[in-house]
Order: C-alpha cells, then sequence, then structure tokens
C-alpha cells in the first residue's frame, strides 16, 4: 500500500483520536505536533 498525504491524513486523525481518548492529557501534545507536521507536509518541506 502506498502511503500519501490523501490516505495518511484520516490514518492519523484515527490514531489520534484513540489515543486522546486513552490519554485526555497528551491532547495539546498532539495537535500541535498533528499541525506542525500538515504545516510542514503543506509546504513541501517534508515529502
Amino acid at each position: 500500500m502506498s502511503f500519501s498525504i490523501s490516505n495518511l491524513t484520516p490514518i492519523t486523525s484515527i490514531l489520534f483520536g484513540m489515543l486522546i481518548l486513552m490519554f485526555p492529557k497528551l491532547l495539546n501534545y498532539l495537535i500541535a505536533f498533528y499541525l506542525i507536521v500538515i504545516g510542514l507536509l503543506g509546504l513541501g518541506i517534508i515529502r
């Protein structure tokens, strides 16, 4: 299976959702990390 932005985003959303349910205090860190990664991908810095 080839990974791209179109199928990686839903997978990470599901993973972060499960982690937030298990560890609610990690919510701020998970959202910050997710937004940074998506921003870097959007700018083309990470391929």
